[in-house]
């Protein structure tokens, strides 16, 4: 089995392969907290760069990338002066540190030289603006009943998080599911994976820091099907106009999944079961399979037909897929908990965007009691600022029974609730989560669902922890 060693990092950088320096890299890792034996440790630009770099080899570290001046008790090869790279390197002694320009630019060396050696192994790359992490995991589950899977975080936007993966492929790895969301270098990070399958989820609304237009991220997005093989898939969400248009932009195979009887893989019937997940018939062909899934929101049926499709192109049975989507152990961010008075509080604060803030309300309309809903504006959505805020209050204005908005934003939201007829009495704004937990401590009922969704910023995963039953 192909196990990423010393040499091989060392051969990516320099173009020389020292023969004594074989010991195994486990993993790469950017927090001294998380070294442990056999680890390339990527150092961070700072003051205690030096007493990071010592630590993670007192704690095993193999190899150290730094973008500092070598040193002094530590072995250091400097990357920036090349000369006698064969002698130098042949005499290094492990724990070693590489004095680099650029940390990120070395591990991406790293990934791709690994990625290289590790070209046989399928890769799946998933991106979109909204459910690539879920997307990712359930298929990562789905391909596990058969194959040694890997798959990466995907969370975040961190240029790192793809090459720290890759560094930890194997031999033993069968199949690989990576994230791409990397707003503006999809391109260079689906030449780094080189998948044979790209999974498009939705197009959605863009930030600020992706582009200014869904036309620009559109055209981004396109770039992990039009680079795919010819005998590659992309697998295409036909629901959405944007991203059913890709499939002129590629000459791999097209697959298309959706609600429509068009789509090669489709579901009907859909029926969202509250926190007990959904219910729906999928079709292929001519088969048909009833399914319910423990995945909360009508919405989250895209993501099983993309899991399903994954399963389709693999060959499994349909008893396989049946069990990855049934047994799966992957679920939205939201948290469900209870409050001291036995409302239901359903926390889903990781993000905020106009689709997530969409498919979150959709949830909370099939769920029993009193519906209330906090909601914090949406940042960085530039011109699609003003439609974004009223789509949202529209929507909320449908299903609840009180809104309670947060900050000068999430004001755009209670104006289009109130413009569309939900009562001034239902509509609440207020300033910050402090005074969203003071005044549901004295006005929660057993029979409440509260949903709270917000961006990061804002800190409303406070609500939900403030006013938790004690266990």
């Amino acid at each position: 089995m192909s196990l990423l060693t010393a040499a091989d990092v060392l051969e990516s950088l320099t173009g020389v392969r020292p023969p004594k320096a074989t010991q195994v890299i486990t993993e790469a890792v950017v927090d001294v907290r998380n070294v442990g034996p056999g680890s390339l440790f990527i150092a961070t630009r700072g003051q205690e760069t030096g007493a990071m770099v010592a630590q993670a080899f007192e704690q095993g570290a193999v190899l150290a990338l730094m973008e500092i001046d070598p040193l002094p008790e530590s072995r250091t090869f400097n990357m920036l002066s090349l000369q006698n790279v064969p002698r130098e390197l042949s005499n290094a002694d492990l724990p070693l540190c590489l004095r680099v320009d650029d940390n990120l630019a070395a591990l991406h060396k790293i990934a791709s030289f690994w990625r290289t050696r590790l070209a046989h192994i399928p890769a799946i790359a998933v991106t979109g603006n909204f459910g690539k992490t879920t997307t990712k995991d359930l298929i990562a589950e789905m391909l596990s009943q058969r194959y040694r899977t890997l798959k990466n975080t995907g969370n975040t936007r961190s240029e790192l998080d793809i090459p720290l993966a890759l560094v930890g492929l194997t031999g033993g790895h069968q199949r690989m599911v990576l994230e791409v969301n990397i707003p503006g270098r999809t391109a260079f990070f689906n030449q780094l994976v080189t998948p044979q399958v790209s999974i498009i989820t939705t197009v959605g609304t863009p930030q600020l820091d992706e582009t200014s237009s869904r036309t620009e991220l559109a055209f981004r997005m396109a770039e992990v099907v039009r680079t795919l093989p010819a005998d590659g898939y992309a697998i295409l969400n036909y629901d959405d106009p944007w991203v059913r248009e890709m499939a002129s932009q590629t000459s791999a195979n097209v697959l298309f999944y959706g609600l429509s009887p068009q789509a090669d893989v489709w579901a009907d019937e859909v029926e969202g079961l509250g926190m007990e997940g959904i219910h729906f018939q999928l079709h292929y062909g001519s088969e048909t399979l009833h399914l319910k899934v423990p995945m909360l929101g009508r919405h989250s049926v895209h993501t099983a037909l993309r899991a399903a499709t994954v399963g389709i192109l693999e060959g499994f049975s349909w008893q396989e897929i049946a069990n990855g989507l049934h047994f799966s152990n992957t679920q939205l961010r939201l948290v469900a908990v209870r409050s001291d008075q036995g409302a239901l509080l359903l926390d889903d604060t990781y993000d905020a965007s106009p689709e997530s803030m969409l498919a979150a309300l959709n949830l909370l309309s099939e769920m029993r009691g009193r519906k209330i809903a906090i909601l914090g504006g949406m940042p960085d959505l530039g011109i699609y600022q003003h439609q974004g805020h009223q789509l949202v209050g529209m929507r909320a204005a449908q299903i609840l029974d009180l809104l309670i908005t947060i900050g000068e934003l999430g004001r755009e939201i209670a104006d289009a609730a109130r413009t569309a007829w939900l009562p001034t009495s239902a509509i609440l704004e207020m300033t910050d989560a402090d005074e969203v937990i003071s005044y549901l401590y004295n006005h929660l009922t057993a029979q409440d669902v509260v949903l709270i969704k917000g961006p990061q910023a804002l800190h409303l995963e406070r609500i939900a922890a403030a006013l938790e039953a004690d266990a």
